[in-house]
């Protein structure tokens, strides 16, 4: 088992959920980017997902794109962002999935990137815009170097491909749960709930539920049914608004202890 498998394994011996948090990489550099790592660990945080910026990320809202961009601008790229996650491996065993778009990876070389992010201690990828019907250019390297290939499945995702996508999956399935980009809207808790459901009946892989969710009731109440809740905009909000606050990694820490409490 790799650390993600473990990870969720533990948890559900001790009927616990993860909290699984997003930072943007280089926002406001990679040096407080390592430093929110540790604290976000320290504070409940139990699989990271470390963002990559691209110049174009479609899939995120506008709190995530303008992180991007200010990341793009400090001079972060997908390299810097490796030997960071080298760094954060001599003193921590955490979950990593590296978040981000196929471009940054094709332009690196995809075997190449399989093995270099193996070496740093990448446990996972989600790549957003590579869909399952085109996701063996990566995976043939991925897998071959035992990182988890993270897989969303949509509200709008059919049952005929939601299995296709299942079959295939490794790590945990990422639901997403509204339509649309990051950060935008409330998720609806009994919809979830019901979609999380028809997973279920079809994978035995955990089902964590992101997009929309930023408050501790919101995560509490979808964690009563899914495996893990995953916060990514409010974090990156809440940086942003911080970058310049020199309690900034108190701030960041205490809301996650929040919301860990709440998955509790």
């Amino acid at each position: 088992m790799n650390r993600i498998e473990n990870k969720f394994t533990s948890l559900r011996a001790n009927n616990e959920k993860a909290l699984i948090a997003y930072l943007t990489a280089g926002d406001p550099s990679l040096d407080i980017t390592k430093k929110l790592i540790f604290a976000l660990e320290e504070a409940g945080v139990n699989i990271l997902e470390i963002g990559v910026p691209f110049s174009d990320p479609t899939a995120d809202g506008p709190v995530i794109q303008a992180a991007s961009q200010r990341s793009l601008k400090s001079g972060t790229t997908l390299n810097s962002v490796l030997k960071m996650i080298t760094e954060v491996r001599k003193v921590s065993e955490i979950p990593i999935v590296l978040f981000g778009y196929f471009n940054p990876i094709f332009a690196y070389g995809v075997k190449k990137f399989a093995l270099s992010a193996r070496a740093a201690g990448v446990d996972g990828v989600l790549v957003v815009d590579l869909p399952h019907e085109e996701a063996k250019e990566l995976r043939t390297y991925t897998d071959a170097a035992g990182i988890d290939f993270i897989s969303l499945i949509a509200p709008t995702t059919g049952e005929d491909r939601l299995k296709k996508i299942a079959a295939k999956a490794s790590g945990f399935l990422y639901y997403i749960s509204i339509t649309g980009i990051t950060g935008t809207a409330a998720p609806k808790i009994e919809k979830i709930k019901s979609e999380v459901k028809n997973i279920r009946k079809i994978t035995n892989l955990p089902i964590a539920v992101g997009f929309g969710i930023s408050q501790p009731e919101q995560a509490r109440d979808i964690a009563r049914f899914a495996d893990g809740v995953v916060i990514g905009s409010a974090i990156v909000r809440l940086i942003d608004e911080n970058k310049n606050n020199k309690n900034l990694l108190k701030i960041v820490s205490d809301y996650i202890s929040e919301l860990k409490k709440a998955l509790c």
